[in-house]
Order: structure tokens, then C-alpha cells, then sequence
């Protein structure tokens, strides 16, 4: 494998749901994965925030996204928009 090759591969990709996109260029996306409880086998949401990138400033809220993880843009933004997988009802 060349580096871009591995690079490329080793880039993680999350999908999410649009909560904020009040800043520029920025929105912050909620990432929900379900998990199972270890002893009672039942399934248990866990979410996590993050802060995206978004060039064109075309998210609005609660369209579902696709992220990919990128260098730090700054303190809190590791994250771009990749694409608009899907958009919000009614928008």
C-alpha cells in the first residue's frame, strides 16, 4: 500500500443528525450507536457531539450527514462533511 492509500484507509466515517448550524461553516452533528449492556443484554443508546466542517454552509438542522474524520481545524473540529446523505423533512 502507498501512504495516501493507507491514509485514506485509516480515515474513519461517522453518520449523524444536524443539531446546530448557527456558526459558519461549522454544525455540530449528534452520532447515536446502540450498545449492548454486558450483564442484562439490553440495548443502550450512547451519543456523542461533534463539531463539523461544513464548507458551503449547506446543513441545516436535522439533516442526516455524512462525516469523515480530518487534521484539527481548530480546537474542537476534527470532523468535515463529507455529504448530505439525507434532508430534513418539511425543509
Amino acid at each position: 500500500m502507498t501512504v495516501d492509500t493507507e491514509r485514506k484507509a485509516a480515515m474513519r466515517e461517522r453518520t449523524g443528525v444536524v443539531l446546530k448550524n448557527a456558526m459558519q461553516k461549522t454544525v455540530v452533528v449528534e452520532v447515536v450507536r446502540r450498545v449492548r449492556h454486558a450483564k442484562y443484554m439490553k440495548f443502550l443508546k450512547r451519543r456523542v457531539r461533534y463539531t463539523a466542517h461544513d464548507e458551503a454552509n449547506t446543513c441545516n438542522i436535522g439533516d442526516t450527514v455524512l462525516l469523515e474524520e480530518t487534521r484539527p481545524m481548530s480546537k474542537t473540529k476534527r470532523w468535515r462533511v463529507k455529504e448530505v446523505v439525507q434532508r430534513a423533512a418539511g425543509v
